[in-house]
């Protein structure tokens, strides 16, 4: 993985990032192994330097909400978030209101940690979300709609040039804390022919105008771990005084046009109209329904595939 990874950034940043030029390809495909995994720390260590990691009290989107950094967590903010999520991780870059608010890594891992998760922290205005449908739902008839749904989606992603994606389940069937208006569930993804299926595990939080979203992501190895901190992470992340939930004020506020069940079968987007337009909002559309972002190194692993050509040339001197 860690070869791959190194043509890639290669062939990503014209070869200056390590002193190479384009001439140099071929001697490039046949360095030893050690050259390359010394390229790849060399990568590693500069690209950790322009990061800067926070471990306390965090104010987010204009103090309307706050997390206090688990122990075994640490922060970064959303610019240093999003150069993860769109430069290492391969994602389409956000789309105006989809920014990274910022992001929570195990305190002991990287971005670069071959067995890593982050959760990525966002915010959508979409209004007060009414629960009283909480009780309700059935989450397995509701997983049937998704699937559905998602194979629908597919023939937009791959005209988009994205792997197809199978949402295989639930990881961990949904839940809603009334108490405390949190709501969180996991799935299972698979990706077109990758062998490690991804695991995306959804926290939303509820305020007066909208929801937080923390979607953790990673290989189905860390359901475990993810389970674990869960409940550090539900009691870190609140929204201040003026925007929680229980602020709501039905004379001014927005009410949104979904319930729980809407929230997490995404039904909004679709009735907000985003399907209908490709290119940039399509992104959105996919990582809010379906999985928030592609698994770790997945994305590294689809250009490869848009560069086929550049792929098979390597791979033939390995």
């Amino acid at each position: 993985m860690k070869k791959q990874i190194i043509y890639f950034l290669i062939f990503i940043f014209g070869f200056t990032t390590f002193g190479f030029s384009s001439d140099t390809i071929q001697q490039e495909a046949e360095l030893t192994e050690a050259q390359y995994l010394l390229l790849y720390q060399m990568f590693v260590d500069s690209f950790e330097q322009t990061l800067t990691y926070q471990h306390e009290t965090v104010n987010l989107k204009g103090r309307i909400a706050s997390i206090d950094v688990p122990d075994d967590f640490k922060y970064l903010n959303g610019a240093d978030s999003e150069k993860i999520l769109t430069d290492i991780w391969g994602n389409p870059p956000s789309t105006d209101g989809d920014q990274s608010l910022g992001m929570l890594i195990p305190i002991n891992q990287t971005p670069f940690s071959d067995s890593t998760y982050a959760i990525n922290i966002t915010y959508s205005e979409e209004g007060y979300i009414k629960d009283e449908d909480a009780e309700d739902i059935d989450y397995d008839e509701l997983l049937e709609t998704m699937q559905d749904d998602t194979k629908e989606y597919n023939k937009f992603r791959v005209e988009q040039g994205y792997q197809p994606m199978h949402l295989i389940g639930w990881a961990s069937p949904p839940f809603y804390d009334h108490v405390n208006k949190k709501l969180h569930w996991a799935k299972e993804l698979k990706f077109g022919d990758m062998e490690v299926n991804t695991l995306n595990y959804n926290i939303r939080i509820l305020g007066r105008k909208g929801f937080l979203q923390l979607n953790a992501i990673g290989e189905m190895s860390v359901l475990d771990d993810v389970k674990e901190n869960i409940d550090h992470i539900l009691t870190s992340v609140n929204f201040t005084k003026g925007y929680a939930y229980d602020d709501f004020n039905p004379d001014i506020d927005k009410v949104a046009a979904y319930g729980i069940g809407g929230l997490i079968a995404g039904k909004v987007l679709l009735k907000a109209g985003l399907f209908a337009k490709l290119g940039i909002l399509l992104a959105k559309f996919w990582k809010v329904i379906a999985i928030a972002f592609i698994a770790i190194f997945a994305g590294a692993k689809m250009l490869f595939n848009k560069k086929e050509e550049f792929v098979n040339d390597i791979s033939s001197d390995e």
